[in-house]
C-alpha cells in the first residue's frame, strides 16, 4: 500500500462520520492499490459474467445507487472480500471451488451485505490515528508472509476493511438470504458452502486459512443461516434457481485460464 493511499485513509479515519461521498472515494482510491499491487483477471468473458452477476444481486439492495465494480483476483487463495462504496473483489480459487451458481451468488451477496450495511465505514469511525491503515492484500492472498508487508502492517495499523467481527459476518449473511432470494436465486448456497469449505478445512487447513482468517466462521453461524431460510414461507421458495448452464460455462473458463502466479500444483486435493 503506497503512503499516500495510507495518509489518506487516516485523514478520513480521524473524522467523526464518513458519508457516502467519502466512502466511495476511500474505495476508489483503495481499489486503485488493489489492481495494481494484486494479480487481476483480465480475461473479459469472466470479468463481464462476475460484474453482470454482481449488478443483478446488487441491483436488488438499498444501495443500487453505488456504482459497483466486481473484480476476480487471479489467486488461488479461497477469498473474497469488499471495499467501501461498492468494491467487490473475489479470488479465483474460490470461484474454482463454487460448484454451483447458488455457492457464488451467495459469497457476493455477502460481500455485498457488508457494504450494504455500511460495516467498513463503522469500522472507520471507531478508528484512531495511532491504529488504523489497510492491508488488503495480505487479507487475500497470503500478502503478509512477505517481511515488508508485515513491517507495513505493524507500522501502520491493522487490517481493516476485509476483517470483520462475527457480528458483522452474521448481519451480512442474513442479509445475503434476502439479496439472493430477490435475484430469484436459491439462498441455500450460502450455508451449504459454507459448511463445504468448513469441511474441507479439516483435512487440509493451509488451504483455507486465508478465508477463515478474515471470515471468522463456526457451525452455530451456519446453523444460524440455515434456520434463517427454513422459517421462510416454502412457496416464496418455489422456482429459484440453484444453478445454469451459462454458471457451469463460465465456471469452466475460470479453470482453464493458465494457473495463477504462485499457484498450487492443480493435481493437489484440497
Amino acid at each position: 500500500m503506497t503512503r499516500s493511499a495510507v495518509a489518506l485513509l487516516v485523514v478520513f479515519l480521524t473524522a467523526c462520520a464518513v458519508d457516502q461521498s467519502e466512502e466511495v472515494r476511500i474505495g476508489q482510491e483503495n481499489a486503485q492499490a488493489v489492481s495494481t499491487q494484486l494479480p487481476m483477471v483480465r480475461d473479459p468473458v469472466v470479468s463481464e459474467y462476475v460484474q453482470r452477476l454482481g449488478m443483478e444481486l446488487a441491483n436488488r439492495t438499498p444501495r443500487a445507487d453505488l456504482q459497483w465494480r466486481f473484480s476476480v483476483v487471479n489467486s488461488d487463495d479461497i477469498n473474497a472480500f469488499a471495499l467501501p462504496g461498492g468494491f467487490i473483489y473475489i479470488n479465483r480459487g474460490l470461484i474454482e471451488r463454487a460448484e454451483r451458481l447458488d455457492q457464488l451468488s451467495g459469497v457476493l451477496g455477502h460481500e455485498i451485505g457488508h457494504v450494504v450495511l455500511r460495516h467498513s465505514v463503522e469500522q472507520m469511525q471507531k478508528g484512531t490515528r495511532t491504529n488504523v491503515a489497510i492491508g488488503v492484500g495480505c487479507s487475500l492472498t497470503g500478502w503478509c508472509d512477505n517481511g515488508l508487508a508485515q513491517a507495513a502492517i505493524q507500522v501502520g495499523g491493522a487490517a481493516l476493511f476485509a476483517r470483520y467481527s462475527r457480528a458483522d459476518e452474521a448481519e451480512a449473511d442474513a442479509e445475503a438470504v434476502q439479496i439472493v432470494m430477490r435475484a430469484g436465486i436459491d439462498p441455500e448456497g450460502i450455508p451449504s458452502f459454507f459448511n463445504r469449505l468448513m469441511e474441507e478445512r479439516k483435512r487440509s487447513p493451509m488451504a483455507f486459512e486465508t478465508f477463515f482468517a478474515s471470515h471468522p466462521m463456526e457451525g452455530d453461524r451456519v446453523a444460524a443461516t440455515r434456520r434463517q431460510i427454513d422459517a421462510i414461507d416454502p412457496a416464496q421458495r418455489q422456482g429459484l434457481v440453484s444453478d445454469n448452464v451459462k454458471y457451469r460455462e463460465f465456471r469452466a473458463r475460470v479453470m482453464s485460464l493458465p494457473a495463477p502466479p504462485g499457484a498450487r500444483s492443480r493435481g493437489q486435493t484440497f
